[in-house]
């Protein structure tokens, strides 16, 4: 373990020099003559220096492999910590993996479903339909109805490597703070705890199986999108097994437009299935990039999209929801501050933000925007200035927020290629607005209810119960109420007669000194005599 790892950390900074990349950590202190020593060691020269640094980062992480090309991808949505020019680079990370042997993976699956291959199925392909980072795809037929089907296999050996990876993220994450100006505020720690989670997530192909089979609940019988089968009696942690589906590419635009497809149409259902499931199910794909999406062709002028891979997904809370819609409309009609109104109320920013100032932020950022045509202003950017803006009063990060800003860059850039005249805004607006008005109408009202009684009936025969211990907690509390109120009212009198005395002895004490300094002694005796009594007195009160 200690070797391999030793080894990878080799790798690591030896892909780090040849990518120009060590140059940015500072070279006060010992760091210019480590990097020298460094640089003879590896025997590196860097032949990359033109590129900007976001491109060298793609590129040397596409090299260290399919573990960072996933943290690569992972960074990108954190446009709260990374500038866009690197997080833009980052976004078109493509895994882009030699697969594993064929025949290992057969031996893979035998070894998973504990019999083998052939008693389950036939015509199993060897070499992979694609490959990704944590699993590859190969096509085979059910045995008991002749069903095709893809199997999908997590990678064999990647469980090692992605723990010796994690463990050197750790480690270099608690370095860049050492190493990096202003290296605190990228959090780079609580980074790599959230792509663990992340990838681990991914590691477990039940976890998919279930999102896609409630994907295809949400949009069962629909004409717009279709959401493969899939066979939970084959499914295990390390194997899915799914209906194989025939389809184009949503970005092999050749293909598309050469069968005659409604372009057009297309770019608009792909918007429409992206807000049906943000808004209609808080349930949404977040993971819609072009190597997912497909569409099915069959009939041109009326094309339905066909989506795979739902091991990450994102949801949002009702209040999320409105929120955002809110806001869309909100910036759409330049009412910068029922924006601001909303971020605070929302509990996205705190109760004590000032809302002048925070809608004179939104305003300085927003206006330049709507000096272009609205079909020209990117969702994305939006959200993202948004954001952005928010940051710098306090607005905590939303995780839920950031995964539907990476999901909706994805869409956006998606329906622009397809139809590069489509107006998001026009096409989205009557979506939103007809969204926000149900929230309030008397059919949601009446549809809530309706929902909510089954419930709310259920709960009716416990309800004298409750009244009866609301009662009994209420006169419990009445009564504890009343005799703290007593108590109170005889320690405010205690205080007053320890005050009193306090006071008659001081100003006794201070009779005597000034018939002391008089030479009447007898009576300056007497004076501070019985003003140490009143004192020791009220004293003896407050102890």
């Amino acid at each position: 373990m200690i070797v391999n790892e030793c080894y990878r950390l080799y790798f690591i900074i030896r892909v780090m020099f040849n990518y120009g990349l060590i140059e940015y950590i500072p070279t006060d202190k010992l760091i210019l003559p480590l990097r020298i020593w460094c640089k003879l060691l590896f025997l590196i020269s860097n032949k990359r220096k033109r590129l900007l640094f976001g491109e060298r980062l793609r590129l040397a992480l596409q090299e260290l492999g399919p573990v960072w090309i996933k943290f690569g991808q992972m960074l990108s949505t954190r446009r709260d910590i990374f500038p866009s020019l690197i997080a833009d680079q980052l976004a078109i990370l493509q895994d882009q993996v030699k697969p594993c042997n064929g025949i290992l993976m057969r031996t893979y699956i035998e070894q998973i479903m504990g019999q083998p291959l052939e008693i389950w199925f036939d015509d199993f392909q060897e070499q992979p339909l694609a490959s990704a980072s944590i699993s590859q795809v190969h096509s085979a037929k059910l045995k008991k109805n002749g069903e095709e089907v893809i199997i999908k296999i997590i990678r064999p050996d990647i469980l090692p490597i992605i723990k010796a990876d994690i463990r050197l993220m750790y480690r270099l994450a608690k370095l860049i703070p050492k190493f990096f100006l202003h290296g605190n505020k990228l959090r780079s720690v609580e980074v790599v705890v959230e792509y663990e989670k992340i990838i681990y997530n991914e590691l477990n192909l039940l976890r998919e199986m279930s999102n896609t089979i409630q994907f295809r609940r949400n949009f069962k019988n629909s004409s717009i999108l279709y959401i493969p089968k899939v066979y939970p009696d084959y499914c295990n942690k390390n194997m899915m097994v799914m209906e194989r589906i025939n389809g184009v590419s949503v970005n092999n635009l050749v293909s598309l437009q050469r069968q005659g497809t409604d372009m057009k149409l297309l770019a608009e259902r792909g918007l429409q299935i992206f807000f049906i499931q943000i808004f209609r199910d808080s349930f949404f794909h977040g993971d819609m990039h072009p190597g997912n999406i497909f569409v099915n062709c069959e009939n041109p002028s009326n094309p339905k999209y066909i989506s795979i891979d739902f091991g990450i997904v994102g949801s949002l809370s009702k209040e999320d929801k409105y929120y955002l819609a809110a806001n869309f409309i909100a910036f759409l009609n330049r009412d910068y501050r029922k924006v601001a109104e909303l971020h605070v109320s929302s509990g996205w920013t705190p109760p004590s933000t000032d809302i002048g100032d925070f809608e004179g932020a939104i305003r300085t950022v927003f206006e330049p925007l709507f000096e272009r045509t609205l079909e020209n202003i990117s969702f994305s950017n939006v959200l993202l200035n948004l954001f952005s803006t928010a940051r710098h009063f306090n607005m905590e990060v939303q995780p839920q927020l950031v995964l539907l800003q990476k999901s909706l860059l994805y869409v956006e850039g998606m329906v622009r290629q397809l139809y590069p005249k489509l107006d998001l805004w026009k096409t989205v607006k009557p979506f939103l607005e007809k969204w926000l008005k149900e929230q309030t109408s008397i059919s949601f009202f009446l549809r809530t209810l309706k929902t909510k009684a089954p419930y709310w009936i259920e709960k009716i025969p416990e309800i004298p119960g409750l009244i009866y211990d609301i009662l009994s907690n209420y006169r419990i509390l009445h009564q504890t109420i009343d005799h703290l109120t007593v108590e109170l009212n005889i320690h405010r009198v205690k205080q007053r007669k320890v005050w009193f005395l306090l006071g008659i002895g001081f100003f006794l004490i201070f009779i005597g000194v000034f018939l002391l300094v008089q030479n009447m002694k007898m009576l300056n005796f007497c004076f501070i005599l019985i003003g140490l009594i009143s004192w020791i007195f009220g004293w003896k009160k407050i102890i």
